[in-house]
């Protein structure tokens, strides 16, 4: 087996161990359960990472049998000095009474679950600085909490059962796995929390196809020192792809999200993928309502764009809020009206792309996944978005998925891809007919190949013209079929012509005539019995 498979694997058993020992203490399907899952595995994953990254620097150290008892015995000077002269600001430090091995070691003491708390607590505060998510009113949302609280009972116990399933697995072998490798680990290891446990709030994974493509068409080339943004971040899939596309250590991440689990999760995502230098530009608030990220006094500007964002949401409470004169040209075309029935039926999507458009730099592009039906609107706010992309020149194209591509919405999705520099010609792809349908969870849905994503992507690229799959149009032909994006609209229609005899001829039409004849026959008799089965009715 290949040796990254195999630990994949392993890390996959130790994500179902701690999820396991919750079950055990009552935590199964807890509301609580993923607070403690997330905040072990990374307690886990800085711990090793703290030990490989001194064990690097100290060949004292990388010779020793026992690493982190060999850190536990330096003197507080020479820890000091390798943390502060040498060591990476993008690892967290760990005092080495916090170490994993060291609670293993004092697991019999009393009170073992104040110890536990104590660590988390305390790798929480020595690190506040850089891996705090914010909050809007600038309040600092730490790497751990107090965990014990969440069992009733047998709180000592809980906690020893959690450091005994990590003290027996390691890190250190994988530090040097890339994004694909961490994008996998982290899927599973949220795959039960990442959706909509009936609240309204509906965190969606977008599907890791989706979010290739979105990012492999919107980067084109080497870029360097780029801003990269997501109004509606949710655990960060669409963001991970685009650094990883653009090189984590070129770009710097920018996001905002309205719940307080995304955030934490985001948070997550960047420390696996080697992104902590943009975790205090992560920030846990309402972007629509009050947007964080400024720059001299107005909202920041960014190079790049990605958002999966909430299509439809109740924002009665602070609908009229936004009508207001500083909101005019970020909301150009207009904020939806409150319904008096179904106010969770509000598109707020619309106010999302409104605000993306609003925060691209001047040569900024940006890609959103949006409701299909939003490419077709005939009248209302959709309309007016499309036709200021239009007349401004600031579209790049549109590619309209196959349905259920998303498990957890029927909704069927296009990604609509925008770029302030494309004054030429805008690429429409239908690729609604790719993809096997599968079953998951109970739900449909459709899982495009590894060829038709590439498919996609060359096809956007390289702006291809391909019967029946994609277009290419001009502003010009978008103005005239009232601001359309659906390729299907702008696809020839082809009428095959085939030569037949005069013979072939008559006897066709003779057949047809038949046929009709048999039917005309059929529907009278069918009449005749209708009109006797009326007249059988009786009042009575």
């Amino acid at each position: 087996m290949n040796t990254t498979v195999e630990f994949e694997n392993k890390t996959k058993n130790l994500i179902d161990d701690l999820k396991s020992v919750c079950a055990n203490y009552g935590l199964g399907n807890d509301g609580n359960e993923f607070k403690i899952i997330t905040q072990v595995f990374l307690y886990k994953f800085m711990n090793d990472k703290f030990v490989y990254e001194l064990k690097e620097l100290d060949p004292k150290l990388k010779s020793a049998n026992d690493v982190e008892s060999a850190i536990a015995s330096m003197g507080s000077n020479d820890f000091e000095l390798l943390v502060d002269v040498r060591l990476d600001e993008n690892t967290a430090v760990i005092k080495p009474e916090y170490f994993i091995s060291s609670l293993f070691q004092r697991q019999n003491e009393a009170n073992f679950d104040q110890i536990f708390d104590d660590a988390l607590l305390g790798i929480a505060k020595d690190n506040s600085d850089i891996f705090s998510v914010i909050t809007e009113g600038g309040e600092k949302i730490v790497l751990f909490e107090n965990i014990s609280k969440y069992v009733t009972d047998n709180r000592d116990a809980f906690c020893k059962a959690l450091v005994n399933k990590l003290v027996n697995f390691s890190f250190q072998k994988i530090f040097n796995e890339k994004f694909d490798f961490f994008s996998t680990i982290f899927e599973y290891l949220i795959k039960d929390y990442n959706t909509n446990s009936g609240g309204k709030y509906a965190e969606y994974f977008t599907p890791h196809a989706v979010s290739k493509i979105m990012a492999r068409c919107l980067v084109k080339g080497e870029v360097q020192n780029v801003s990269c943004y997501d109004p509606s971040a949710g655990s960060g899939t669409l963001l991970m792809n685009l650094a990883h596309q653009i090189g984590e250590d070129k770009c710097t991440i920018y996001s905002q999200d309205i719940s307080q689990k995304s955030s934490n999760l985001l948070r997550l995502n960047l420390i696996l993928n080697n992104l902590v230098h943009s975790i205090p530009n992560i920030v846990k608030g309402n972007t629509i309502k009050d947007p964080y990220h400024k720059e001299n006094g107005e909202l920041r500007k960014f190079d790049y764009i990605v958002s999966n964002p909430p299509f439809k949401l109740d924002f009665s409470d602070y609908r009229d809020d936004l009508d207001s004169k500083e909101n005019n040209e970020r909301f150009f075309a207009g904020i939806p009206n409150i319904p008096k029935n179904k106010k969770e039926s509000m598109a707020i999507y619309f106010m999302f792309i409104q605000h993306i458009m609003f925060s691209l730099k001047p040569n900024g592009k940006a890609a959103i996944v949006v409701p299909t039906g939003f490419i077709t609107a005939q009248s209302g706010i959709g309309k007016k978005i499309r036709q200021k992309l239009v007349e401004e020149k600031m579209l790049a194209g549109v590619v309209t998925m196959p349905s259920n591509i998303f498990a957890t919405t029927g909704t069927n999705v296009s990604v609509l891809f925008i770029d302030k520099e494309n004054n030429e010609d805008v690429v429409l792809i239908d690729a609604s007919n790719l993809g096997e349908t599968i079953k998951e969870d109970g739900n449909q849905k459709t899982v495009l190949t590894h060829e038709e994503e590439e498919r996609i992507i060359k096809t956007f690229t390289s702006k291809e013209v391909v019967d029946d799959f994609s277009v290419v149009v001009s502003y010009d032909e978008l103005e005239t079929k009232n601001y359309s994006l659906s390729a299907g609209q702008y696809f020839e229609v082809k009428i095959d012509y085939v030569d037949i005899s005069h013979s072939e001829f008559e006897n066709k039409i003779k057949d047809y005539h038949n046929n009709l004849e048999s039917l005309f026959n059929e529907s009278k008799k069918i009449e005749s019995k209708i009109n006797k089965n009326l007249k059988s009715i009786n009042y009575e």
